[in-house]
């Protein structure tokens, strides 16, 4: 059985990711809704915080739905999460096929992918050495909101227009 002190951490995790602003935008421009992305997660990240194998009745257990959800609810969620994901990279790996990563029109997508990359470190750093600031949050916040204002340009269809040039709306 799912101990409570591990269902709490994980919901907790789950609600505190939920509320992170570039994680909305992320989510709702990619293939995966918010029930996949937080029953792939489950099953990606909860035997890591536990230390050992679950079997899925336990994860199904750690969604944020109250109750919880049926082990076959669970399941049918993860093999729609695993497909998109599946789909996402293969995709990724289509764009590179056919060389359209070197197209001038990626970069911007090419450097938030970057930027998001190193807020994620500095996040870790900072959280991780128990030493928080004023001026180290101030400056997260500051990247923060780049980060989003960006995402939020390039997630329009007109992004990828030639006729339009992002760059004076990304950071």
């Amino acid at each position: 059985m799912v101990e409570l002190l591990v269902k709490e951490e994980v919901r907790r995790w789950l609600t505190e990711l939920n509320k992170d602003p570039i994680f909305k935008v992320l989510l709702k421009n990619s293939n995966l809704t918010k029930v996949q992305i937080e029953t792939f997660l489950i099953d990606i990240l909860a035997e890591k915080i536990v230390d050992k194998k679950m079997v899925y009745e336990e994860k199904a257990k750690l969604r944020l739905i109250k109750s919880g959800v049926s082990r076959g609810s669970f399941n049918r969620s993860l093999a729609q999460a695993r497909k998109n994901v599946i789909r996402s990279i293969y995709t990724i790996i289509l764009l590179g096929y056919l060389g359209i990563f070197d197209d001038p029109q990626l970069n911007p997508y090419i450097e938030i992918s970057s930027k998001v990359r190193a807020y994620c470190d500095k996040y870790r750093d900072i959280w991780e050495s128990g030493e928080i600031n004023e001026e180290q949050v101030r400056i997260l916040r500051t990247l923060q909101e780049e980060i989003e204002k960006s995402l939020y340009a390039l997630s329009k269809p007109r992004a990828l227009s030639k006729r339009r040039d992002l760059t004076d709306h990304i950071m």
